[in-house]
């Protein structure tokens, strides 16, 4: 799984729905196995600095099965508490497995040495070393400390180091849930618990009374106002938690995918809550409506680097070259998004990307191009979030916001009005 993220460019959650044998593995296993790949993903690059600092060559290609076994290893020596014995047998016998005897003899020696030597490391990293910059890709923090300042990228990047908790959107009685939930009620409406456990086994699931949802992914449905008894697209739909948020409040929904199998996803997470909305499969860069909705949240494809957290691999398979990919998928779906709506019309655009070219530089561009303006945000409108308010209006959440709650995903929304 490892190699098929790093080498083959698979995302991480792909790779584990797809894998015969972790679906065959009991719910606990599983746990481990996400939680393993997801620490070693998330801390690749100390990883990678402790395996420099002892082996004195390079691996060479191909021994990648080795190296991926050496890193599976440190995870577990420095970050998760794994038993030294444990992580050391665990990993001699699996690089023999894979036909790699001859390296048995080297991979026991580094992790004996990584494991002697972890009692004198820092408490926050391998060897001292700075987490939040080795453990991020160079051109995201260059990215970042142009937008952002280095004191905010360090604090995003320190953000990334840590598990995200469990948030939680309600459809009803959220005050009732945070209680049976033993969730905190956030200041938006989002509950709020400590990450663990299988979700399933949670009070409400089987009767649809929640579903996950980033506190932050909650937010640009918030900013479409009172959408009771009102027509509302939600395009580029999947997974669904914003079509739910809208079905929730009262809208008529039309939920718009390209993909046909994530929007089978959308259905069933509507039925599982007990929730309706009109599902159409179709490129909404060519799709058009056959009455002009009241309003349109827009939920565009982007690099989803603010949601590192959750998906720490991103990091690792997203580069600039992407970024200039999807701004140009943006500013088309901006552009039919705005020629779907009347005079009057809104248009919420978010993205739940850190990189200011997916964001505030695509609505800078519609406003000058597209029949636009500029509808701010105001700071009642994002209880306890006044900060996220950017200097133009708009929202712009960082996973350093709300430290003392556990931190947000990064996203950017924008709402404009039809001239």
């Amino acid at each position: 799984m490892l190699d098929a993220v790093l080498r083959r460019e698979q995302p991480l959650d792909d790779t584990l729905a797809r894998d015969a044998g972790f679906a065959a593995l009991d719910p606990r296993d599983r746990a481990f196995v996400r939680l393993l790949l997801a620490t070693t993903l998330r801390r690749l690059g100390e990883i990678d600095a402790t395996l420099a600092s002892r082996l004195e060559t390079p691996l060479p290609p191909k021994a990648a099965a080795t190296l991926d076994t050496l890193r599976l290893g440190v995870a577990q020596l420095l970050f998760l508490a794994t038993p030294a014995h444990a992580s050391v047998d665990t990993s001699v016998r699996l690089v023999e497995s894979i036909g790699q005897r001859h390296l048995k003899g080297l991979v026991n020696a580094v992790l004996r040495r990584v494991a002697r030597d972890r009692d004198g490391a820092s408490p926050d990293g391998a060897d001292g070393a700075d987490p939040a910059r080795l453990n991020t890709p160079s051109w995201l923090w260059e990215s970042w400390v142009a937008a952002y300042g280095e004191a905010t990228t360090r604090a995003i990047a320190a953000a990334h180091l840590h598990e995200a908790p469990l948030d939680l959107s309600v459809k009803g009685g959220a005050e009732t849930w945070a209680t049976l939930l033993e969730a905190e009620l956030l200041p938006t409406g989002t509950l709020r618990r400590a990450a663990g456990g299988r979700i399933e086994d949670l009070p409400g699931f089987a009767d649809g009374a929640w579903w996950v949802q980033d506190a932050a992914a909650a937010l640009p449905v918030r900013l479409l106002g009172d959408v009771a008894g009102r027509s509302v697209l939600d395009l580029c739909a999947a997974p669904g938690g914003k079509t739910m948020q809208l079905c929730a409040a009262g809208a008529r929904v039309t939920a718009v995918d390209l993909s046909p199998r994530r929007l089978t996803r959308v259905g069933e997470n509507l039925k599982r809550v007990g929730l309706t909305a009109e599902l159409i499969a179709a490129d909404a860069t060519r799709w058009r409506p056959t009455a002009a909705p009241d309003a349109i949240l827009l939920d565009a494809p982007c690099t989803a680097t603010g949601t590192l957290r959750r998906h720490p691999d991103i990091a690792w398979l997203k580069d600039r070259e992407d970024v200039a990919r999807l701004s140009l998928a943006q500013d088309r779906l901006l552009a039919a998004a705005v020629g779907m709506l009347p005079a009057g019309g809104t248009l919420v655009y978010a993205v739940c990307s850190l990189q200011p070219e997916e964001g505030p530089a695509r609505i800078e561009a519609a406003l000058a191009r597209l029949p636009v303006t500029r509808i701010p945000v105001r700071p009642e409108e994002l209880p306890g979030l006044e900060t996220a308010i950017t200097a133009a209006g708009d929202l712009r959440t960082l996973p350093c916001h709300w430290p003392e709650r556990g931190g947000l995903d990064g996203f950017y929304a924008a709402r404009l009005r039809i001239k």
